[in-house]
């Protein structure tokens, strides 16, 4: 409990230090080891980019399974890492709060709740059962002798929700509900994030995606984390889509290229 107090003491400490935290998301113990051999301060899970190593979709992966997959990444390394939770696995926020117990006996410096319900034709929560939800998680983050870093997401413009005003309005009810960084995946307009900065109180993540300002335009806006999501997982299995398919229909080995990249990097990451 103390290293994880620690580790949690270091990563809040990381989004307020002034500098921009890039908090890349591996998808198994060897891409964490890669990641934090390349200098990265911190890690997080992704729910998609592990579902994808299992062989299914974001949101195919058990509640044993992410818990299980975050203490592994937490044993990969000495860096502090943030469990991508999901919804918390559950609607109520008591069934939310036994879901962060779990997360924080597996070592995690903390963990992210989403307000994204799974249903397709109400995709996200009512605003308060939503706050209830943060805060359910925040008191158990917050209530042991390891002060943990909980991230309140606000999912509406990656469901089919681009609402600013309700995405600002949900971001300052999980502030007041506990959260200790706000995330709003999907904005992409620099406009719209100053915005939300100017709104809240709280360090903001933002989420790379195509069209998002670049890391220098989001630094100098007041952004306090940048994450990739499943990106890697799948930019990786893209390069083995590319390979794959260059071996089979030219029957050429170009990609032996990036291939020497990645057993370099491997040998540096895993040697020691």
């Amino acid at each position: 409990m103390a290293d994880q107090a620690a580790k949690a003491e270091r990563f809040l400490g990381l989004h307020h230090g002034g500098e921009l935290l890039l908090l890349p998301n591996p998808w198994d113990r060897g891409s964490a080891r890669l990641l934090a051999s390349l200098g990265f301060q911190a890690l997080a899970t992704t729910s998609s980019g592990f579902a994808a190593t299992l062989g299914r979709l974001d949101g195919g992966v058990t509640r044993e399974e992410a818990i299980a997959h975050a203490s592994a990444i937490v044993e990969a390394t000495e860096l502090p890492v943030s469990a991508d939770l999901e919804n918390g696995f559950a609607d109520a926020p008591e069934a939310v709060a036994d879901t962060s117990r779990l997360a924080l006996e597996a070592g995690v410096a903390g963990w992210s709740i989403e307000d994204f319900t799974g249903q397709r034709d109400e995709p996200i929560y009512e605003i308060g059962l939503a706050a209830e939800r943060i805060a359910a998680a925040a008191e158990v983050a917050h209530g042991g002798p390891a002060r943990l870093v909980l991230t309140g997401r606000a999912e509406n413009y990656v469901h089919g929700r681009p609402d600013l005003g309700d995405t600002i309005g949900r971001l300052q009810a999980y502030q007041e509900a506990g959260a200790d960084v706000l995330f709003a995946p999907g904005l992409q307009s620099l406009e719209e994030i100053r915005e939300v900065l100017a709104s809240v109180d709280r360090p903001l993540n933002v989420l790379a995606v195509p069209g998002a300002p670049t890391v220098s335009q989001l630094g100098a806006a007041g952004v306090s984390r940048v994450s990739v999501g499943g990106a890697f997982a799948f930019a990786a299995l893209g390069g083995a889509i590319e390979a794959a398919r260059e071996l089979s229909e030219q029957g050429t080995y170009g990609y032996l290229e990036r291939a020497g990249v990645g057993a370099k990097g491997a040998r540096a990451a895993f040697g020691s």
